[in-house]
């Protein structure tokens, strides 16, 4: 009997490996492609942040208002005080001199002094960023999983009544104002009024008075409700929308078809083979929304009262304080730009057709 030998073209579902994609040898100019690419990127990064920097210096020292006069409302200084205030901060130099002192010390990572709080802004600057993360990081993985699971299940069957429910809530959620979403939480769950009365707090991280570690732990859990939730409804449609439209792109694909044909329920085809492959476009976008979550948090922190970055940034642009501003100004874009980074680093490693 002649045996025949199998044909190297398998995929998935097709009971045969895929054949390995044909990579380019390694050598001095595959090595040198990927240096090229790494050091691309990188200076793309370095040329961001440091147009991010001069335009934030410039920009908030437009800002109306007086930080000295700030710094002294409500008591009796003279002008010679005035001035050795404005000295001590180096409000008294020409705006040129200022950017050269500011960016000296960017580079010994040195982001200036709070006129308000009278603290290195490094110093508060890591004091809230715990919080942050905390609210930041819970409310971006709940909103990748919900969104990726309904869509997962929209694209797989697109025009159903699944996809058409799923899809307008996302919709409609991701156009609502998130300060407006916040209040709309407060005032029927938190608030006195409502369908639902004070069954969450209103606002802060951990209740007065709590003490010790599982106290604290739970109160902070009921605390992150609400935030986390406005959080979630405002940002889990993109996730949705671009796993829609992944797995509708995969639909039409051989393997898939050669993998019902095998007799494999389609529930299965679509866990097993389908949602992998169409995962890689929302690799870049986990990442990306890692950073802008980290700067768009501002809103959420200032409507519930969480003390993190955002109520931070909210605090300084009320008086202004242009240290406090500036140095979260920096860190906020420096958050986007290293995911950006990350992002063009890590998808040609999951995805071998754009690798250098």
């Amino acid at each position: 009997m002649r045996t025949t030998r199998p044909e190297a073209g398998g995929g998935p579902g097709t009971g045969t490996p895929p054949a390995p994609a044909p990579e380019a040898p390694a050598g001095p100019g595959r090595t040198a492609r990927v240096a090229a690419y790494v050091l691309g990127r990188l200076t793309t990064a370095v040329v961001s942040l440091f147009a991010v920097i001069v335009a934030g210096f410039f920009l908030f020292r437009i800002l109306p208002g007086d930080p000295v006069r700030a710094m002294t409302e409500g008591r009796e200084v003279t002008a010679r005080q005035r001035e050795e205030l404005s000295r001590q901060f180096g409000l008294d130099q020409p705006l040129w001199q200022q950017f050269l002192d500011y960016a000296g010390g960017l580079l010994r990572f040195d982001l200036g002094v709070s006129f308000q709080y009278r603290e290195p802004v490094v110093d508060l600057i890591l004091e809230r960023l715990g919080p942050t993360v905390l609210l930041a990081g819970t409310g971006t993985v709940v909103a990748a999983l919900l969104g990726l699971f309904l869509g997962a299940r929209a694209g797989w069957r697109p025009g159903g009544r699944g996809d058409r429910v799923s899809t307008g809530v996302a919709l409609f959620f991701w156009s609502v104002p998130t300060f407006w979403l916040g209040l709309l939480l407060i005032v029927t769950l938190a608030s006195g009024r409502g369908f639902m009365p004070n069954l969450f707090p209103t606002g802060g991280m951990v209740a007065p008075g709590v003490s010790g570690p599982l106290e604290t732990a739970l109160s902070t859990a009921r605390h992150m409700v609400l935030p986390v939730t406005t959080m979630v409804a405002v940002i889990y449609a993109q996730y949705l929308m671009i796993m829609r439209s992944s797995l509708m792109d995969e639909k039409g694909a051989d393997y898939l078809t050669t993998a019902r044909a095998k007799g494999l329920r389609d529930a299965l085809v679509r866990r097993r083979h389908a949602v992998p492959n169409a995962l890689l476009p929302t690799v870049t976008l986990v990442f990306l929304n890692l950073g802008q979550v980290v700067s768009g948090v501002i809103l959420v922190e200032t409507v519930f009262s969480w003390p993190g970055l955002g109520q931070l940034f909210y605090s300084g642009l009320r008086v202004p304080d242009l240290g406090l501003v500036q140095g979260l100004f920096v860190v906020f874009a420096a958050s986007v730009i290293l995911m950006n980074l990350l992002a063009d680093l890590v998808y040609p490693l999951l995805d071998p057709r754009v690798r250098p």
